[in-house]
């Protein structure tokens, strides 16, 4: 209660400025919390489709496993897979032209980079915003602690009572400022860590799918590494 009451003394005694600083700490506190929850379920949504990618190498040829990928256009893993698909049937089927000086294997690892070059990009999107909220929420904070303090002094000293009962109320809700700032950063920069990392897994799946359809494409199976050091099995699969 004694913090609702003091936020509450800020904002009603707070002069303009005092107001635009706390809305702006809300409105990136709001903005911060709308990525987090977006993005996270962006990635759950993403090991989900990666976890699909097993029944895909397990199909008998590869119209069946893109048939078991999810459909829609937000998956990474289907789009990679019909952009190796398409990448290969036209560096076959084209005319003589300048990409014709790069062979299927460099010309099949050009598409799918591209494209996940695309995919991670979206991906990181939103991932700004955390960073800087966590960057400037506390020094905005510290902002409105100084100007609050200030007019609390000015006021103090026009009402010519010093006292430390009438110095420390007006002083202490004008730190409150600096803890708001502190509590919009901190879920900012845990919420980007968090992200970050579950990030750099679901690019791990894709570059590791990608891997495994560059091999299927340029030699018709796909390559995993096995238990033995420098050996590897190879997985067929059709690619009618």
């Amino acid at each position: 209660m004694e913090s609702q009451f003091g936020i509450a003394n800020v904002w009603i005694q707070g002069d303009f400025v005092t107001r635009a600083t706390a809305v702006l700490l809300l409105g990136m506190s709001l903005a911060s919390w709308i990525v987090i929850a977006i993005k996270a379920l962006d990635i759950v949504k993403f090991k989900r489709l990666a976890r699909e990618t097993h029944a895909f190498w397990h199909s008998e040829d590869f119209a069946a496993g893109l048939g078991k990928l999810d459909a829609s256009a937000a998956n990474p893993f289907r789009h990679l897979a019909i952009e190796g698909r398409e990448a290969t049937a036209h560096h076959r089927n084209s005319q003589a032209q300048l990409h014709d000086h790069l062979d299927v294997s460099d010309w099949v690892t050009r598409s799918l980079r591209n494209s996940i070059d695309e995919f991670t990009a979206r991906l990181q999107s939103g991932l700004a915003i955390l960073a800087s909220v966590g960057s400037t929420a506390p020094f905005i904070g510290l902002f409105g602690t100084v100007w609050g303090i200030y007019h609390a002094l000015l006021a103090i000293g026009a009402s010519g009572q010093s006292t430390i009962d009438k110095v420390a109320g007006p002083i202490g809700e004008a730190l409150i400022m600096t803890a708001l700032g502190l509590a919009v950063a901190i879920p900012a920069v845990l919420g980007y860590n968090a992200l970050v990392r579950g990030n750099k897994h679901i690019l791990s799946s894709l570059n590791s799918f990608a891997h495994d359809l560059h091999a299927f494409f340029v030699t018709g199976a796909r390559v995993r590494a096995s238990g033995g050091a420098g050996s590897a099995s190879v997985i067929p699969m059709k690619k009618g």
